[in-house]
């Protein structure tokens, strides 16, 4: 990867705030909850929000929060929550400065899709998780009829336009999150959806329009995926 680019994929994280939307951690946090014990590592961590979360829970002993934004540099107010988190500021395409099996648990919400090798990176998960650890990460949904629809009329699925460019570069279908992650040592994932998905071309979403109705993949814009070590 070129300086150039790099800069330019930094400056994207940057844009973003480091926060994902408000439904892709509630989906996230279902499966993680259950899961919040021991040395946990946030794996794209932003601004820490979800590493405050982690913190919180009396189960997790430490929260270890890696990014490469300069953004990731926020501490929750709560003082306790705080003193287990460590911030980690490194290139998540390559193998973090970090010893095998150190982890229980490894949360990555809405990270692998800025990433350029999802194989390599779901090895380096594995290497970091330990015997029976698990493994919650989350994606754009590109099976949804609206990121079908962008595919078919623009080339290129919803959360992969020119804007989200070059933030957002790989996109996984859960087929691919299955093969990505079971090759690399994990068990077969557990894969659900976000329920909430926004209606083409519009600010409302399906939900809205469907009183609650609608959701799963094709109504929903984000993956969530679930594995064992």
């Amino acid at each position: 990867m070129t300086d150039e680019l790099g800069a330019r994929r930094v400056a994207a994280a940057e844009r973003t705030g480091g926060v994902s939307s408000g439904s892709v951690y509630d989906a996230a946090w279902k499966q993680i909850a259950p899961l919040a014990r021991g040395a946990v590592l946030d794996f794209g961590a932003g601004t820490g929000s979800l590493a405050a979360r982690l913190a919180r829970e009396s189960a997790v002993t430490s929260v270890t929060a890696a990014d490469l934004a300069a953004h990731a540099m926020v501490v929750p107010p709560d003082a306790a929550a705080a003193g287990k988190i460590r911030w980690l500021t490194a290139d998540l395409n390559a193998p973090l400065p970090l010893p095998p099996a150190s982890f229980d648990l490894i949360v990555a919400i809405e990270i692998i899709e800025h990433l350029e090798n999802p194989r390599a990176t779901a090895r380096e998960w594995r290497r970091l998780v330990r015997p029976g650890g698990a493994l919650v990460m989350s994606t754009p949904n590109v099976e949804s009829l609206r990121s079908m629809l962008s595919l078919f009329a623009r080339g290129h699925h919803s959360a992969f336009t020119g804007k989200s460019y070059p933030a957002h570069i790989t996109p996984l279908t859960r087929v691919d999150i299955e093969r990505v992650l079971t090759e690399a040592g994990f068990s077969t994932p557990q894969v659900s959806w976000s329920g909430f998905g926004l209606v083409p071309m519009s600010s409302l979403s399906w939900q809205q329009l469907s009183a609650g109705m609608l959701g799963g993949m094709r109504f929903s814009d984000n993956t969530v995926a679930f594995a064992r070590a």
